[in-house]
């Protein structure tokens, strides 16, 4: 198959996975549309009365067994979470936090989830990882969504229980690109026969029971498997950079047996069914991020005042003060976000998909940035481990540990790379539909033909609106007091943003969907907006409480966003693009060899990707 024959495969795969309409207005794709509709998110929904207390009950319960039963430190050392940890969480019912009630789970609303996860992130992200992967990926989240009665019956009381699930997507050679996706399901009689490999089964080597994606012929079905069918292999447990704790490792099926009603939909459906569970299911994630910037926001103030250098507190000589600003601005915005997607989650009258999508894509990329500050903050103590620290007498802080662990959240559930390209697909439906064969490189003369005038039409109503519109009034958004004129500033960059998407589309016409970098950008001003908002909607709610002084924070984050979406909007036509693509080339071509001298790889012989029969070990085999 050529280049071009694969890459138009991979992407037919991937368009016929995604759920087209939109049946729920979207503040996210309006605003990328640049069209600022805030009655959609303020007054931000709110869940009711009965469920919220049932959430702040919870919450508390878990901080209490959090700060009674689990050692962080444990953890980290010995790379395991304690079998009486999970056992006491089962009957917490953290495993059950998203499973309705009916089904034997807390039945939480996300935004209880989230401040679960946020809390749970700052104290031990490991165990955050085993919670979210179990719930927003595992068996819980695609049950509820596409399941059967009978599966829900069956599979949901043994989740809620503490029965551990895991999500099984990846293979060696398939990262974002599921049209390479090897694993097979057979049909035969009542069953399926499933064999493949899987890689970076995050809770795999523990897990009771799984997800598993399979090919039935040329489409991808979902499967819930028992972790002990004869024929499954853990082939081994994984090691990384951080998250020490999470049971994550290979797992290679050999003739396994699947009964027929455990596919979960149809098949053919399995890679819509994982493309819609992650709209919901990366929530987990932006609740991490912002549980780890928000301890981020403690360390700092101590350590800022602890230490004096040249005769004045650390936090107070203006380059480290800015970080001390950086940090706790973003940790409210990066809160402001999780909260406020999570009630649009909750409300069900919002397609979120662009929105879950944003909060993953922000909280991962500015939580990893808040954690390096941090650990620049500290100096060498930064650098330090926890466990050295306080070998010598000092306070124990992990912030090289907290920054290797948060690595991963930009690669989690879509990197960020991928992320920004699949956020763009949706921001730009509306393009697509007025315009698609105009930036189709395979459409021919004739549908462009018709195209254009489906575009004339559609254009000639749009581009008008672009022109002005609330923010150009310097008394709207008045109810925000001094933050309202943020607010203007994002309405005006909506529309800023939706003209940039239209020139971009205009000049590079079907070779748009390459220019990655500039609708990386694009991408990068909506999330910026959608956290702008977020963050004057969550100051607006907080300032009601006395105690609080919120708009200080809300402003300061606006304010170093605002320096952000002016850097990116002048980088989307004044660029090295050009170059650096160019340039890659030479690089990949060995036309650069001569760099590479002067140095010694310690890499480790081996290819560069494995196969089944690869490494030398087997972590569980069962039978």
């Amino acid at each position: 198959m050529t280049e071009h024959a694969e890459y138009r495969e991979s992407r037919e795969v991937g368009e016929q996975a995604r759920e087209k309409e939109w049946r729920h207005p979207s503040f996210a794709r309006q605003l990328f549309l640049g069209d600022y509709r805030l009655d959609l998110v303020h007054p931000a929904p709110t869940p009711p009365d009965e469920a919220a207390k049932r959430g702040e009950d919870f919450v508390r319960a878990l901080r209490r067994f959090l700060d009674a039963h689990v050692d962080p430190v444990l953890i980290e050392r010995t790379a395991q979470v304690p079998d009486d940890v999970v056992k006491g969480l089962a009957r917490l019912g953290a495993f059950g936090m998203t499973i309705k009630e009916e089904y034997g789970g807390l039945g939480l609303p996300y935004l209880y989830y989230c401040r679960a996860l946020m809390l749970v992130g700052s104290y031990c992200p490991a165990l955050a990882t085993l919670l979210s992967a179990h719930q927003s990926i595992g068996v819980p989240q695609p049950l509820k969504l596409f399941g059967t009665e009978e599966q829900k019956r069956e599979f949901l009381p043994r989740c809620a229980a503490g029965e551990i699930s895991a999500f099984l997507l990846t293979e060696p050679d398939v990262g974002s690109d599921p049209a390479r996706l090897a694993t097979t399901a057979v049909r035969d009689g009542d069953e399926y026969v499933l064999d493949g490999v899987k890689l970076w089964t995050t809770n795999g080597v523990i897990a009771d029971l799984l997800v598993v994606m399979a090919r039935t012929g040329k489409k991808i079905s979902a499967f819930v498997v028992e972790a002990g069918t004869p024929g499954i292999t853990v082939k081994r447990r994984n090691e990384f950079m951080g998250l020490r704790g999470i049971e994550n490792g290979v797992t290679v099926f050999s003739q396994v047996r699947v009964p027929a009603r455990n596919r979960v939909g149809k098949e053919g459906e399995g890679l819509k069914i994982a493309l819609t569970t992650l709209n919901t299911g990366r929530l987990s994630l932006p609740a991490t991020c912002a549980g780890n910037a928000k301890w981020a926001v403690k360390i700092a103030r101590e350590w800022g005042t602890a230490r004096v250098q040249w005769g004045r507190e650390v936090g107070r000589h203006e380059a480290v003060a800015t970080k001390v600003a950086f940090i706790a601005a973003t940790a409210y915005a990066l809160e402001a976000v999780c909260e406020l997607t999570g009630r649009l989650a909750d409300d069900r009258r919002n397609d979120i998909r662009i929105e879950a999508a944003l909060a993953k894509l922000y909280a991962s990329e500015l939580s990893y940035r808040v954690l390096d500050e941090l650990v620049q903050m500290r100096g060498g103590r930064g650098y330090e481990t926890a466990a050295s620290l306080a070998a010598r007498g000092e306070r124990g802080v992990p912030a090289e540990q907290m920054l290797r662990d948060s690595r991963i959240n930009r690669i989690f559930e879509g990197s960020s790379e991928i992320m920004r390209l699949a956020i763009t697909r949706e921001a730009v439906d509306a393009h697509l539909t007025a315009a698609g064969e105009l930036v189709n490189p395979d459409a021919s003369r004739q549908e462009r033909a018709q195209a254009l005038r489906r575009a004339g039409r559609f254009y000639a109503t749009w581009l008008p609106t672009l022109v002005a519109g609330t923010g150009n009034l310097p008394t709207s958004y008045a109810a925000f007091g001094p933050l309202a004129g943020h607010l203007r500033f994002v309405e005006r960059a909506g529309r800023k943003l939706a003209r940039s998407t239209f020139y971009g589309m205009s000049r590079w016409q079907g070779g748009l969907e390459h220019k990655q970098s500039f609708l990386g950008r694009i991408v990068d001003i909506g999330a910026e907006l959608y956290a702008m908002t977020a963050a004057c909607l969550k100051a607006e709610e907080d300032s009601r409480d006395l105690g609080r002084r919120p708009y200080e924070l809300a402003d300061t984050f606006c304010h170093q966003a605002r320096r952000r979406v002016d850097a990116l909007f002048a980088r989307l036509w004044d660029n090295s693009d050009t170059r650096d693509v160019r340039l890659a080339g030479y690089v990949l071509d060995g036309r650069y060899t001569f760099l590479e001298e002067g140095i010694l790889d310690p890499s480790i012989e081996g290819p560069w990707i494995g196969t089944p029969e690869g490494g030398d070990s087997v972590w569980r085999k069962i039978l």
